[in-house]
């Protein structure tokens, strides 16, 4: 390397913002990506927001703007959640993305001098509405009755935990490898919980896993990280949906062959964003 740092690498059209959660007393970033069309145009545009951004947005956006290009989907703004500041991101998603306290858990603190902290995605959800939605919906021309939500893994049990207490806050929900296990598969409660409350569950579901994401031959499945069967838990789950047959509910379940927990992300993204969003006009 020469003796004078190099610029970083930034990517066109894009937009970072400050948001404090007064209610959670932290702080966080939006990442914000707008669409090629959106500086010569007066149209507002559909939201993608996406967990995990500090891996996801780059990817999202990506996967967006050449859909958007060369495969005829329309365009959209892609809305990046970041980790809080001064968290780790491990730290930061198991705080926020998690809906309990896990009855029987070893977690550790992954932050010297910080306590370990979980289940606190219903405050999180609240941030995202009550200050994350109004920042979007003032700054850019966006289509606030056109949302989608993306999340992977934890980022799904977030999504879940909206889907099944404030089902309309999105109206696409794009949801790969939830971490089912969770909690010793605290969402099936939470989803009979629903159904014995509510006769409809108004939303739009897109489930994606890889085919690898099974349980190891010899081992007996069970609700626990180590034993369990994300794909057969997510059939599972996507089976107990259907049952309710719910009039306002419409889901899709997608098992990629080949890609396991690490890898089949962008698959997910690429056909759940297919399915949420139409082709251009």
């Amino acid at each position: 390397m020469g003796a004078h740092a190099q610029a970083p690498y930034t990517l066109d059209n894009t937009e970072v913002r400050d948001l404090r959660a007064a209610s959670l007393k932290r702080d966080y970033q939006l990442f914000v990506a707008l669409p090629d069309s959106y500086r010569d145009s007066t149209r507002t545009y559909p939201v993608v927001f996406v967990t995990d951004a500090n891996y996801a947005f780059p990817l999202v956006r990506s996967i967006a703007q050449r859909l958007s290009r060369h495969a005829g989907m329309e365009e959209t703004i892609v809305v990046g959640l970041s980790y809080a500041r001064g968290d780790t991101g491990v730290y930061s998603r198991r705080r926020d993305y998690t809906p309990t306290v896990p009855r029987k858990h070893d977690y550790r603190s992954d932050m010297a001098g910080r306590p370990l902290a979980l289940g606190e995605a219903p405050a999180y959800a609240r941030f995202i509405a009550r200050d994350v939605f109004p920042l979007v919906a003032k700054h850019y021309r966006a289509d606030m009755r056109r949302k989608v939500f993306v999340g992977h893994s934890y980022g799904s049990l977030l999504g879940l935990q909206i889907l099944l207490t404030e089902p309309r806050m999105f109206e696409h929900y794009i949801l790969g490898s939830p971490s089912l296990w969770y909690d010793a598969g605290v969402m099936f409660d939470r989803l009979e919980a629903y159904g014995e409350r509510h006769r409809d569950l108004p939303a739009s579901v897109f489930f994606g896993i890889g085919s690898r994401e099974t349980l190891a031959p010899g081992k007996k499945r069970s609700r626990a990280e180590e034993d369990a069967d994300m794909v057969a838990d997510l059939r599972e789950f996507d089976a107990a949906l259907k049952a309710h047959r719910y009039p306002g509910l419409r889901t899709q379940t997608k098992v990629f062959a080949d890609e396991d927990h690490a890898s089949v992300f962008p698959l997910v993204v690429t056909h759940g964003l297919r399915a949420a969003l139409a082709a251009k006009k």
